[in-house]
């Protein structure tokens, strides 16, 4: 694993710290949905401040890594996009429209607290790692 995958009780982290060749991004990818597969996750934040550039083929690997998670039932924020690479997105017709996007990590962990409330599971809500959700 070239980017580690940190567990926070139900969410993964993954922070993206230095530049990745397209080799390196599509593993980044398989080892994110293994990894959401593989346990109860209910959130990934994907944490790329430190990119200064990102390419079309890494927004595109990283929306749908978004997407893949999405359906494996992982809620996803991208987080830390700096400003030319927003720019730079826009101006490619890139959008990373499978994830929210947070301003920082702290923010997008909040978000995904948010976002895994809303839709029912108190696992990371709660702070308890053995909360159900309520029965119907």
């Amino acid at each position: 694993m070239i980017i580690p995958i940190l567990r926070l009780d139900n969410v993964l982290l993954a922070s993206i710290q230095i530049d990745l060749s397209d080799t390196e991004v599509l593993q980044f990818q398989t080892d994110v949905v293994n990894k959401i597969s593989e346990s109860d996750t209910l959130g990934i934040a994907i944490d790329i401040t430190a990119l200064e550039v990102v390419d079309s083929f890494m927004a595109r690997v990283i929306n749908e890594t978004a997407s893949m998670s999405r359906l494996l039932g992982a809620e996803v924020v991208i987080c830390g996009i700096r400003p030319y690479v927003a720019m730079t997105l826009v101006e490619m017709g890139r959008d990373l429209i499978a994830a929210d996007c947070a301003f920082n990590l702290s923010q997008g962990l909040e978000m995904l607290k948010n976002k895994i409330q809303a839709r029912g599971d108190k696992y990371l809500a709660s702070g308890d790692d053995y909360a159900q959700p309520d029965s119907v």
